[in-house]
């Protein structure tokens, strides 16, 4: 394995990014680089957000953070909300606070958005959600098709629209409800003002189908681990089946066989394909947002390989 050389985005504090999509190793390739080089994790997992949910989003276990310090896990309940903009601030802070201590933070996950706002120093809209207009504008994509919604966002702005699939019918909305409540469009808004860190990002990849085999493999695990009594506990808990948290993967479909007609064999089998299409769109996020990620095929990683290029790397940031 041949490492070279990382994108510079500032002569500040390192900060190590590890990414790539679901199933691919990032957790336990992430504690190994953090053990050796005396890194804390800041996750990066859209899901792992949530308290309780711990089996299906593949969270770091006790024994795990026990290892290396977490930080921006479990940190709000099911049916609370977190913006990008938010997760973005708590990250900074994080991260800052890491340094301070003389620890190395390692960016971890595959949750593009979350990445990329972070690295890129995404200027995002301090708009708070607007449950009534969501809900108007959801019912609209029902009742007239989500390339209608989406029409009316091209209309607002294109520049916007052009970055979001016309069935992404959660971003439309938010777009449009970005320039309804501020009369600006998104696009605008969205500035860019990178952060003054060095980065080296390390992308993790894997050929399709053996990624597609592994990930299949894990759900099997999470429902061995109990994965269908975390979403009946979720759900007795009276966390409702509508909120983003239990939109997830794996949640959405094991709540559709608990309150609905489908048979677990069924609910199972619709996770792993969701979870195949959801690799492939973390895959083009990804490719999308190269702007120096070092891509490194996990069946052909040589940890001690790529400690010693961090180290050679952190010896860099401090001369």
């Amino acid at each position: 394995m041949r490492l070279t050389g990382d994108r510079i985005a500032g002569d500040g504090p390192p900060l190590l990014v590890i990414l790539g999509p679901t199933a691919v190793g990032k957790t336990g390739l992430a504690l190994q680089l953090a053990e050796a080089v005396g890194g804390e994790i800041v996750g990066a997992d859209s899901r792992q957000i949530y308290r309780y949910m711990d089996i299906g989003t593949a969270k770091p276990t006790p024994a795990e953070r026990a290892r290396v310090p977490h930080h921006m896990v479990d940190i709000i309940e099911p049916d609370d909300f977190l913006t990008l903009a938010r997760y973005q601030q708590m990250a900074y802070a994080v991260i800052d606070d890491i340094h301070r201590r003389g620890r190395l933070p390692l960016l971890v996950g595959g949750t593009g958005q979350y990445i990329t706002a972070v690295v890129e120093g995404w200027s995002i809209p301090q708009v708070a959600p607007n449950m009534a207009l969501r809900s108007e504008l959801e019912a609209f994509a029902v009742s007239h098709g989500p390339e209608a919604l989406y029409q009316r966002l091209l209309a607002v702005d294109a520049a916007a629209a052009e970055k979001i699939h016309p069935n992404n019918v959660r971003r439309v909305v938010r777009a449009l409800e970005v320039c309804l409540e501020t009369g600006q469009p998104i696009s605008e808004l969205q500035r860019k003002r990178p952060p003054n860190y060095r980065l080296l990002e390390l992308g993790l990849t894997l050929e399709r189908q053996a990624l597609y085999a592994r990930a299949d493999r894990r759900i099997d695990a999470m429902m061995a681990a109990g994965f269908l009594d975390e979403v009946r506990d979720l759900l007795a808990r009276g966390y409702d089946r509508r909120l983003p948290s239990m939109s997830g993967l794996g949640y959405a479909q094991l709540t559709e066989h608990l309150l609905g007609d489908v048979t677990l064999d069924e609910a199972v089998q619709n996770t792993k394909a969701d979870t195949r299409g959801f690799i492939r769109r973390q895959e083009t996020w990804f490719r999308g947002h190269d702007n120096g990620i070092l891509w490194h095929n996990v069946d052909h990683i040589e940890v001690q390989v790529m400690i010693e290029h961090i180290r050679n790397w952190l010896d860099s940031s401090v001369s």
